[in-house]
C-alpha cells in the first residue's frame, strides 16, 4: 500500500498541536518518507480563499520538487447543516464548494475529495436528513465526474456511520464517481467486527485514513457515596500499532479483496506526547515504518 501523510497533523487545530505552513509540510512529508499527502481544504492549508491560478501552480511545482503525489484532498462538509434557516441554500453552497475542491485536485494532479456526509439533527427526520445527503453527494459526484475526480465519502459523520449504511448510501447513489473512503478507527469504536465490515467495503473503497488510539477510562467522584461513577471513556490518540484497533487484520482483509491505493496517516486529536514538532515527527516516522509490512 501507498503511504500519505494528511496536513491536518501538523495543522494547528488542537490545543498544543504546532502548525506548519504548506510548504514547511510538502517539506516535512517528503523528508520523513512518505509517498503522497492529503491536504486540507481550508486554511491554513488550502483554502479555496487563497487558491489562485498561481498559488496553485507554486504548489503543483512543490509537489514535483519533493517527489509527492497529491493522494486527496480532504473537503468538510455537512450535508444536514442549517436547517433552522432554510431560506440560506446551505447544500447549493456545499456542493458549490466540493466541485471547486474536485477542480483543484485536478490542476494538482489529483483525483480524489474526500467528503462527509452530515451530523444528525435530532429535531427533523432521519430519512429527510438521509436523502440529502444522498442527493447532495449524487450531485457533487455528477459533477466532479466531468472533471476526472471522485468523491469519496468518509464513514465519519453520524448518518451512515455504520458499514452496512454507508453500503446502503453509495449502492443508492449508485455513481460510478461516489465511492468510500473507508476507515478502521469508527467500526472500531462502534464494536463492529472490523474484519467482516472491511470485507464488506473493500470493493467500494478509494483511500483509508488511519490513526490508533487507547481507551482512557473516566469517573465521577461521588463525594456522599464516597464512591465513583463510571462514565463512558475518552479516546487518545496514540502512535500506530500501539492502540486497540487491529489495524493488521483491516490492512490484510483489504488487500485480499482487491485494495491497493493509499493509506493516509493524520494526528488530528490530541496526540499522546504532545503537539511539539518533535513528537508528531517521531509518531509520523513510526508509521512509515510499520506500514513496511503491507
Amino acid at each position: 500500500m501507498k503511504t500519505a501523510l494528511h496536513s491536518v497533523s501538523y495543522a494547528g487545530f488542537w490545543s498544543g498541536q504546532i502548525q506548519l505552513t504548506l510548504e514547511q509540510f510538502l517539506e516535512k512529508a517528503s523528508h520523513l518518507g512518505y509517498e503522497a499527502v492529503m491536504l486540507v481544504a481550508k486554511r491554513p492549508h488550502l483554502s479555496l480563499l487563497d487558491a489562485s491560478s498561481d498559488r496553485l501552480d507554486e504548489i503543483r511545482a512543490l509537489l514535483g520538487r519533493h517527489n509527492l503525489q497529491l493522494a486527496c484532498i480532504a473537503g468538510y462538509t455537512d450535508f444536514c447543516a442549517g436547517v433552522d434557516h432554510s431560506e440560506i441554500p446551505h447544500r447549493e453552497m456545499q456542493i458549490f464548494y466540493v466541485v471547486e475542491l474536485a477542480k483543484i485536485a485536478s490542476k494538482l494532479g489529483g483525483n480524489l475529495v474526500r467528503v462527509f456526509t452530515g451530523y444528525e439533527r435530532p429535531d427533523i427526520s432521519y430519512d429527510l436528513q438521509w436523502n440529502w445527503c444522498v442527493e447532495s453527494l449524487a450531485e457533487c459526484a455528477s459533477r466532479a465526474a466531468d472533471l476526472g475526480v471522485t468523491i469519496g465519502v468518509q464513514n465519519h459523520h453520524d448518518i451512515a456511520a455504520h458499514h452496512d449504511s454507508l453500503y446502503d448510501l453509495l449502492m443508492e447513489i449508485d455513481h460510478p464517481n461516489c465511492k468510500a473512503m473507508f476507515d478502521a478507527w469508527s467500526p472500531a469504536l462502534q464494536g463492529v467486527d472490523l474484519v467482516s465490515a472491511a470485507k464488506k467495503m473493500a470493493p467500494l473503497v478509494v483511500h483509508t485514513t488511519v490513526a490508533d488510539y487507547v481507551n482512557r477510562p473516566r469517573f465521577f467522584y461521588q463525594s456522599r457515596l464516597i464512591n465513583y461513577k463510571k462514565q463512558q471513556d475518552i479516546i487518545r490518540a496514540v502512535p500506530m500499532g500501539e492502540g486497540f484497533i487491529d489495524y493488521s487484520s483491516f490492512f490484510n482483509t483489504l488487500k485480499a479483496n482487491g485494495y491497493d491505493g493509499y493509506v493516509a496517516y493524520e494526528m488530528c486529536s490530541v496526540m499522546e506526547g504532545g503537539g511539539s514538532v518533535e513528537n508528531l515527527d517521531r509518531c509520523a516516522r513510526q508509521f512509515v515504518d510499520y506500514m513496511k509490512d503491507f
